[in-house]
This record gives C-alpha cells, structure tokens and sequence, in this order.
C-alpha cells in the first residue's frame, strides 16, 4: 500500500514539505487515544533474540533512525512506535540557525536517492534539551552535534563543547558530525589534527561527568584508504568509544539519473542507493584494520534487507536508516528485524 499508492502521492510533493507534513502528522495523529498502540502493535517486533548489546546499552533492536530527520528532538517517541530501537536527533547546533536556502532536499527516484544540502536547519540546542527533558523518553536517544554556519573553523571547538555539555544529561550516547559536506568547511575539521583536538577536549569534559556517556565519530564516505587508516589512529589515541559510518556523499558517479538533472540539483549530499556498497565497503575496512576492536553503526543506503544484513556482516553492530525509510515506508524496520531473526533461525 505504502509504495504503491501513499509514496507516490508524497512524491507529488516537495521532499521538505513532505517532511514537515509527517512531523506535523506525527505530533497531532499520536494524540489520539489507541493511535500508538495499534502502530506499535503492528510494526514493533519485540523478541529477545533481537536485543543488542553496544557500548554498555542494551538496544531492543539492532535497527535505528538516523540523525537528520528529528532535527529538533520533537518526534522521537513517535518513532519509536514504528520498531526503532533508537532515534538520533540533530544535527544540533548551538545556535537556531534557517540552513541553506530553498530548495535544498531533492529525490531522484531512479537511483532511489535524495540529494540535500538543508545546511544544520535546527532550532538550537536550548529547544533540543527542553524536548528531551520534559518527556519520559521511550527509545535509546543518541544526540548529533555540530557547530553553526556561522562559526568559523578556528573558533568549532567551542560550538561542539556547547552542545556537548547542554546535551549530556539528555542522550544516552553523542555522535560528532565533522563530516557533513552541506555546512561550508566543515569536512576541513576532518583533517587528523582538527579531528583528534575535538574529540580530545570532549572526552576530557566527560571524564569530570556521571554517568559515562559514549562519544561516536560520524566519518565521510569520501575518505581515501589513508584518512580511513587515520581515522582508526584517531580513534585510538582519543579514546572515543565508535563510528557512524557514513554520512551522505559528494560523489555523483553511477547515476540513473539523467546527467542535465543532476547538474540543475547542484551541490549536495546523496543518500540512498548509491551510497549502499561504499558505505559497506568502509565499515568492513574499519573492521579489517582494526581486527574488530571498533564498534560501528552502520548507515548509508540501506534500501534494502540485504542492504540492512550486508552492513551487519561487514562489522556494524547497529544500522540506521533514513532514505530506506522514506523509499520503502514504515513497515521497512519490521521486514529488517523479521529477516534478521529468520537468519538467527536458520
């Protein structure tokens, strides 16, 4: 029903209206009596062979839902009801800031992919932990920094400790977004040096702090061999506890779509499909370079259950989904967890 009548009538639509649609949807529609419970009831799967140890938490699920979609912690409950074991909010900054201008979310169906540049488009860090504290969360909460537009290279060390230290009472574990190609710069900071003076200064703030909190490094997809080799160094010498890998691509190599329409969309990164087999690719040489030592969530292109088992065989504890969601509706999250526990009995 999703794919053939309810995603192309969305697809009418422009992608950030659409997304605002759901998350009005979400926060009036789960206020009727029973709504939740029946979304629950048919999506969840809750069966123990499920339930995934990572970092020190026990997730219900291996399955989550990536940063970028509840940018501003407001549906993350919501969501929860669909099966996610966990919900990554943000990216957050320590400012509101508008983002990028319009458009800035664009679909290209054919290679089931969207290309944004939305540009860390949030209300700020103060609104995020005043959602987060006034509800009883019912989901794992991971929490995505980053540092506002504005706020130049030399001076990002001091966005991510706002955030960090607004946010720490509020998540149960960090993600640093260094990697984002949509915020002007930013991918600079991943330069070895820059990345390990941020995670260094942050796993020192947590070592004054109750209850430990896990720290995660979200890496690019477009990192060659060496800065993949430096990225399993960094993880070493800061003491981080894991990796989020990827984040969206600059790369439009191998597209469906046609060349002009690629060209009009412009910059951007893309997700989806194209990015499924570099996303693999990159969690298993992360895991090959470090004989299994660093724990991964895997996300990027996961359109499909194989996508979704690919990426757990490559080394990922954990996978997250965004685009797959948006592509294949809410029942995806329980075709996921269904196969996985068809491969558990087998």
């Amino acid at each position: 029903m999703y794919r053939n009548i309810i995603r192309p009538l969305l697809f009418l639509l422009q992608p950030e209206t659409v997304h605002h649609l759901i998350v009005n949807f979400l926060k009036i529609g789960f206020r009727i009596p029973g709504i939740a419970y029946l979304v629950k009831k048919s999506l969840r799967v809750k069966d123990n062979r499920l339930k995934t140890m990572f970092l020190g938490i026990e997730f219900d699920n291996p399955v989550g839902f990536a940063a970028g979609f509840d940018k501003n912690a407001e549906v993350y409950n919501q969501f929860s009801n669909f099966g996610f074991s966990f919900i990554e909010i943000g990216t957050v900054t320590p400012k509101a800031q508008a983002g990028n201008p319009k458009p800035r979310s664009f679909r290209i169906p054919q290679d089931k992919g969207l290309i944004n540049r939305m540009g860390f488009n949030n209300k700020g860090v103060d609104y995020a932990v005043n959602q987060l504290k006034n509800k009883r969360h019912k989901t794992i909460i991971g929490g995505n920094i980053g540092k506002n537009t504005a706020t130049s290279n030399d001076d990002a060390l001091t966005d991510y400790v706002i955030c960090f230290e607004k946010l720490y009472d509020h998540v149960d574990y960090f993600v640093v977004n260094l990697s984002c190609p949509n915020i002007k710069d930013l991918r600079k900071l991943q330069d070895k040096d820059s990345t390990i003076t941020i995670l260094n200064k942050l796993t020192e703030i947590r070592r004054s702090k109750s209850p430990y909190i896990p720290i995660l490094l979200k890496i690019s997809p477009d990192l060659t061999n060496d800065q993949l080799d430096d990225v399993v160094e960094t993880f070493n010498i800061t003491g981080i506890d894991g990796i989020v890998a990827t984040n969206t691509t600059v790369s439009r190599e191998n597209l469906a779509t046609n060349k002009k329409q690629i060209e009009e969309i412009a910059d951007g990164g893309l997700s989806g499909q194209p990015l499924a087999r570099r996303s693999t690719d990159i969690i298993k040489y992360i895991t090959d370079k470090s004989d299994g030592t660093i724990p991964i969530i895997g996300v990027g292109g996961i359109m499909t259950v194989n996508n979704a088992i690919e990426k757990l065989n490559a080394g990922a504890t954990l996978i997250q989904l965004y685009t797959g969601f948006i592509y294949e509706g809410p029942a995806f999250v329980k075709r996921i967890n269904k196969a996985l526990l068809k491969n558990k009995s087998n």
